[in-house]
């Protein structure tokens, strides 16, 4: 049976709310995160310790051909937590963690919240500068990594062997146990520790800090959000309890990785909150994804749009509809592909939702509306949709010094108001969190966080997601920061300027990076040698891809590069002044000119990027 497009209109949106406010238990869920406040002391740990005392033989994770019970979960949470506090680590401190997707990963995690200290989730594919900066971010009191992460913590061995001495953790990854003499074995050190249930030194609180997730920004490298018990509380009781139904008898796939919010806020804890099994694959594989499902007994799968991307793009297999997956929740899913995806794979609900890291609200599609980021309740007054000029970079305000609303079915500036209910937790830089407000906004003394995300204002409070604003443009699931991407470029000798930002590609989901450069002189520049240079100094993900070698650089009265004119030439040979275009293909090794007929292997998605 094929899906038909279920479009919004008022009759349907009734009805289908209506149908929502008589599930039971809806309405107690919907009380219970509105009365919810960050001075109550209430925690995730309370979940988790709950399904082990009731619930002590039913599976919390399943992975690989492993399957761990919710007792067992939690007395391995307990023995890290002992652990931890038997190294001195107190309330408030940090613990950085650099391990890949496994079920110790989790039980580490666990074992932070059980003492009040804050899991700091290294992003697994940094290393160099961008690893170190965040390491210094986090300031942990010990560092546990997996086996598998050694590679990329040996790129500042010399920041550790400076100032992490006797506070090096390893993780042992099945044949891969070794580890340098410095590193201790996490695991025969937990075992000697009781595996009992742990007190804080202090109550834990909605409002404690229990996550730092890491995100780009416009400051050239990654910034530390704040999470809370509180976020995780409304993640995993709005998206998994009120809108995926999760229930302790599903199994909820996840092949997204655990250091973003996606995998760990919502998708673990959507779990915490529901009782369901979590299913954990170390990395996605678009191959494997419904063979997977169909392993684990999945009936509920979370995604990022370039997944389902990479799934449609698979040969049609047998598995295609052979699982029991009924549900699915992410972002970034592309209109053009969303019927497709959902027909070929017969999944009924698509549950878009919307949401930052750092940000204080969020929507989702709850109705189950096509081609719709979702819904959130008191649209203008937790949130608005204001007027941006996108060429001067900001919010338009009108003569009474105040933004202007923009009507439905237009596209503006997403904000969300700031409260006592619905605080900014923000970074862990004073300074970032404070160019992320936007003050009087409507009103004389009221605050906004800017979501840096252009939206479509749809009816009854929906919205579907535009395009990203400012440095940060998202590619293969992660955000690059051009700044960041601009100094490791900058420090090739031949170059003379840099600008780096994200183009449309057809067929691809996100911004592709797209270098443009100017030289010191007229000597023909190492191209592939700079291509190397790239690759060793930026993940897979943050190489440009395309290469423009221009005359000059234009730039605002302010010194601010204008992106937007080379944004729209983009790669097309036709469009940049005569300008050499280069590509650089991911697995080629050297780059080549783009001529027209390149260009349309390009856009016929006959490269790969």
């Amino acid at each position: 049976m094929a899906f038909q497009e279920q479009q919004i209109t008022t009759g349907k949106y009734l009805f289908r709310f209506l149908k929502f406010l008589a599930r039971p238990g809806s309405i107690g869920n919907l009380k219970s995160l509105l009365k919810s406040r960050m001075e109550d002391e209430m925690s995730i740990v309370d979940f988790l310790e709950r399904h082990a005392a009731e619930r002590p033989d039913a599976i919390a994770i399943k992975f690989e051909d492993r399957q761990i019970s919710w007792g067992e979960f939690n007395r391995k949470a307990n023995q890290m937590a002992n652990y931890f506090r038997a190294r001195g680590v107190k309330f408030g401190d940090k613990i950085a963690l650099n391990v890949e997707n496994r079920p110790e990963l989790l039980f580490a995690t666990a074992g932070c919240l059980k003492i009040g200290a804050v899991a700091g989730m290294v992003n697994t594919g940094q290393s160099n500068e961008a690893l170190a900066h965040s390491l210094r971010l986090i300031e942990p009191s010990l560092i546990v990594v997996g086996t598998e992460c050694f590679a990329n913590m040996e790129t500042v061995a010399d920041m550790i062997d400076e100032q992490y001495s006797g506070k090096l953790l390893f993780i042992a990854d099945g044949d891969n146990a070794s580890a340098p003499s410095d590193y201790k074995d996490l695991m025969a050190a937990i075992a000697e520790h009781d595996d009992s249930n742990i007190l804080p030194e202090q109550p834990l609180k909605l409002g404690t800090p229990i996550y730092y997730i890491f995100t780009s920004g416009t400051t050239g490298l990654p910034k530390a959000s704040i999470t809370t018990h509180m976020k995780v509380f409304r993640a995993g009781t709005q998206f998994g309890v009120n809108v995926m139904t999760l229930k302790p008898e599903d199994t909820y796939y996840c092949a997204l990785p655990l250091y973003h919010s996606n995998a760990l806020t919502v998708g673990f804890g959507s779990c915490l909150c529901s009782g369901a099994t979590l299913a954990l694959r170390r990395k996605f594989s678009a191959s494997q994804f419904w063979e997977d499902c169909i392993k684990f007994e999945a009936t509920a799968a979370i995604y990022i749009g370039e997944l389902l991307r990479y799934l449609l793009a698979q040969p049609e297999r047998e598995s295609d509809k052979s699982h029991n997956v009924s549900r699915v929740l992410g972002n970034g899913l592309r209109p053009d592909i969303w019927m497709e995806f959902k027909n070929r794979f017969g999944i009924a609900r698509v549950h878009e939702f919307y949401g930052a890291s750092e940000g204080n609200t969020g929507f989702v599609n709850i109705f189950n509306f096509d081609k719709t980021v979702g819904w959130s309740p008191q649209y203008g007054s937790a949130w608005d949709v204001v007027q941006y000029d996108v060429d001067e970079d900001e919010p338009v305000r009108g003569d009474d010094a105040f933004m202007k609303r923009m009507p439905v079915d237009e596209t503006g500036l997403l904000i969300t108001r700031i409260t006592e209910q619905n605080p900014f937790d923000g970074y862990t830089d004073a300074q970032s969190s404070e160019k992320k407000i936007l003050r009087d906004v409507f009103e004389k003394g009221d605050a906004w966080f800017n979501t840096g995300d252009l939206v479509v204002l749809q009816k009854h409070g929906h919205i579907q997601f535009g395009d990203r604003i400012g440095d940060t443009f998202r590619w293969q699931g992660e955000n690059v920061a051009t700044t960041e991407v601009e100094s490791v470029i900058m420090k090739w000798p031949e170059i003379e300027d840099a600008v780096v930002y994200g183009v449309t590609v057809p067929g691809r989901d996100g911004r592709c990076g797209m270098l443009y450069m100017t030289q010191k002189n007229d000597d023909q520049i190492d191209l592939n040698g700079l291509a190397a240079h790239m690759r060793d100094n930026l993940p897979a993900y943050a190489v440009p891809r395309f290469i423009r070698i221009g005359q000059k650089v234009d730039v605002t009265g302010t010194f601010k590069f204008q992106k937007t004119k080379l944004k729209n030439a983009s790669y097309k040979v036709g469009e940049v002044d005569n300008d050499p275009l280069y590509l650089l293909a991911r697995d080629g090794d050297s780059v080549e000119p783009i001529t027209a007929e390149v260009q349309a292997k390009i856009d016929n998605d006959d490269v790969r990027l």
